[in-house]
């Protein structure tokens, strides 16, 4: 059985919030490395994130922290 998205946590709300807006966030994952681009969509395992109009997938666990861009 797979995980649910728990759609009542304000870390889920905060990332369909961005996906609504088409925010560009900016995702530092815990090799160091930074992702920016337009959050996509997300699922309870991962987020893809379109950078120059190409998805990148991210597990959740790969994560450091997601922040949104101006």
């Amino acid at each position: 059985m797979s995980p649910n998205l728990e759609t009542g946590l304000p870390s889920t709300r905060l990332l369909q919030t961005y996906l609504r807006d088409k925010r560009t966030v900016e995702a530092k994952l815990v090799t160091g490395d930074t992702v920016v681009g337009a959050l996509f969509w997300q699922d309870p395992v991962c987020i893809c994130i379109n950078v120059d109009d190409e998805p990148t997938l991210i597990w959740r666990s790969a994560l450091a922290y997601i922040k949104g861009v101006e």
